[in-house]
């Protein structure tokens, strides 16, 4: 397509096709070369953003994955605004009306910032602290009670398995016993309510966790300094479970280490 084909071409429409995909708006323009480069440097950049998303995503770097993405949909901004500029000025001032319009199909650009906003962070983060690897651990746990097993993400290795579950088999007795919440027995979750997971950092690169079941009390305490009032505060009774986690080093796809760490569980010893 030549510039003067190009010039039938209102800018709205050229802003439409480039946010369609990179470069579509040079291509309508006639701008060719321009128009391809764009759209190798969008498959460079999804592909760059693939990569880092599936090696760092769940890691200690997970800003890295979320940061490239919004500076892939800046990128996606940026040239969409480039090609409309370069579209007003071969229009010689047509289709000065359309700024409004222009203005709603930039804002179209929202909805993928929304989504990859918002699903980013229901998946990432899962072992970027021993926090995270924990909450894992207690959401895939009860499960256990019914012969399931712990998210396979979690350990090492096979060796917490055990230990887990022998923990739950106390909760068990001590919900038999009536030491728990009263509907303890519901289900097996029921048997978490009563206890509580405290994070204790040994080195930077390791962590342990006491599994504790705790009993709840009111304490007298002042509001405000002035006011008399009372506090439910937990006090822990039994430890059932210690859990050791580590940071180990994370090699992306192609064996390329770049400083990351993903916490796992190495090893659970029952109380």
């Amino acid at each position: 397509m030549t510039s003067g084909e190009a010039g039938t071409i209102g800018p709205s429409a050229v802003l439409r096709r480039a946010l369609l995909a990179w470069g579509l708006g040079d291509l309508a323009l006639g701008r060719r070369w321009a128009g391809m480069a764009w759209l190798v440097a969008e498959i460079l950049a999804v592909v760059a953003l693939v990569f880092l998303s599936i090696g760092l995503a769940d890691t200690t770097w997970y800003l890295i994955p979320f940061l490239a993405g919004v500076l892939f949909l800046t990128a996606w901004a940026v040239q969409a605004a480039l090609a409309y500029q370069a579209a007003l000025r071969e229009g010689a001032g047509r289709d000065l009306g359309g700024s409004r319009a222009a203005a709603a199909s930039m804002a179209w650009l929202t909805v993928p910032l929304l989504l990859w906003g918002t699903g980013f962070w229901l998946v990432s983060g899962t072992a970027s602290s021993p926090a995270a690897a924990l909450d894992r651990f207690e959401t895939s746990w009860p499960a256990l009670a019914s012969g399931g097993s712990l998210d396979a993400g979690l350990e090492t290795d096979g060796g917490v398995y055990g230990p887990a579950r022998s923990a739950l088999g106390t909760l068990q007795r001590l919900c038999a016993q009536g030491s728990l919440s009263s509907d303890c027995s519901a289900s097996a979750r029921n048997l978490l309510r009563d206890v509580r997971i405290a994070v204790v950092p040994a080195w930077p690169d390791e962590a342990t966790a006491d599994v504790t079941v705790v009993s709840f009390e009111r304490r007298p305490s002042r509001f405000l300094g002035i006011f008399s009032a009372t506090d439910l505060v937990s006090v822990p009774r039994q430890t059932v479970l210690t859990i050791h986690l580590r940071a180990l080093p994370v090699r992306l796809p192609g064996g390329l280490e770049l400083g990351a760490r993903r916490w796992r569980i190495v090893s659970a010893v029952p109380a």
